[in-house]
């Protein structure tokens, strides 16, 4: 008698529970291991799943249904999404399921950013030189002296 009150107490007091559902049963998805490699290395590398690390470095990360992306990044280069693939393969009785990842391993080539522009420095004015006065041509010159002659004052 005792059995058969703990069961229905138990049946009632699931069944008035508003939050019970059949999800906390399913399973949690598998992990998968992915390989992660970039040059340079010692980039940081972020999944768009959450896990992170510096390369080269293999992280697990639960299969998602989709695809995910990994981000690299490094100071002074400039940073590179790659878009990763998912391939489910559904197991039959006689192999078990398995989880794909492509491209495997990730890898990203960062190529530096480009230096900022040289900041060019402001071109000052040349200084203006005197005007020299005229020289009288020389002697026998063939070149008449363009100033003409002025009479000494006395």
């Amino acid at each position: 008698m005792r059995r058969v009150i703990a069961i229905a107490v138990t049946g009632a007091s699931l069944a008035g529970c508003s939050s019970f559902s059949l999800d906390s049963f399913k399973p949690a998805p598998p992990l998968v291991k992915v390989a992660l490699e970039s040059v340079p290395p010692g980039a940081d590398a972020t999944t768009s799943l959450g896990p992170a690390c510096k390369t080269p470095c293999s992280i697990d990360v639960p299969a998602p249904d989709a695809g995910f992306s990994v981000t690299f990044a490094s100071p002074k280069f400039q940073p590179v999404t790659v878009p990763v693939q998912v391939i489910r393969n559904p197991g039959d009785f006689a192999s078990p399921a398995t989880t794909i990842i492509e491209p495997s391993p990730v890898f990203a080539e960062l190529k530096p950013t480009a230096p900022p522009p040289k900041a060019r420095k402001p071109m000052r004015p040349k200084p203006k030189k005197p005007k020299a006065a005229a020289a009288a041509p020389a002697p026998g010159s063939a070149f008449p002296n363009p100033a003409p002659a002025q009479p000494a004052s006395r």
